[in-house]
């Protein structure tokens, strides 16, 4: 006879057979070989934002976006392409002329893109201690970032998009307009095989 027992927190699984009891891993343990491997991007619609490095304003746009961006360490171009792509096509602003709400994205509406670099966003508890280990390394980031940024400038326009200071110790300031705030994993639609179109 057979039998399977899972713990209330899915800690581990113990199968008997023949009154013998093997421990099998622990679910936790995969479920945390499972976490999310992407490019990841926190979009927030503001009235206004800017960023300070040692007391003096380095980067400010009005109305737009304010993009916080993490590299994973698996990320790639592709990647990177994604998340440009969503960010300037996301329809999170109301058209002016229609009333319509949710309707025109940041280059329709002429406003600003402010991308700010931040590896918390893989920040993994340990107990209560953060860990980073999945970020890309600050030596290949910082080239790919300002790779991110150059895409974003080239896709719209190079005076609308601002960004942060790479590496910095950063103030961030914003007005979140709404509150609006979005997240995007590249690893979703762009590295979907099933040939089903994204929705516009």
């Amino acid at each position: 006879m057979h039998s399977v027992s899972i713990s209330p927190y899915f800690a581990s699984i113990i199968c008997t057979k023949n009154k013998q009891k093997f421990l099998l891993p622990s679910l936790n343990k995969h479920h945390r070989n499972l976490q999310i491997r992407a490019m990841r991007a926190v979009v927030q619609r503001v009235a206004s934002a800017s960023v300070e490095v040692d007391g003096r304003i380095v980067s400010e746009i009005g109305p737009g976006l304010l993009v916080l961006v993490r590299i994973h360490d698996s990320d790639t171009e592709s990647d990177a392409d994604y998340i440009c792509r969503k960010v300037l096509n996301m329809r999170l602003f109301t058209n002016e002329n229609t009333g319509k709400g949710w309707d025109q994205n940041v280059m329709q509406r002429n406003y600003g893109v402010l991308l700010v670099s931040q590896f918390t966003l893989y920040g993994i508890l340990k107990g209560n201690k953060p860990d980073f280990h999945v970020a890309m390394p600050p030596q290949t980031a910082k080239p790919f970032y300002e790779s991110i940024v150059d895409k974003f400038r080239k896709a719209y326009k190079p005076d609308a998009v601002k960004d942060g200071v790479f590496g910095a110790m950063m103030k961030v300031s914003l007005v979140n307009d709404g509150p609006v705030t979005m997240q995007l994993d590249s690893s979703q639609p762009s590295k979907n095989t099933t040939g089903v179109a994204e929705e516009s």
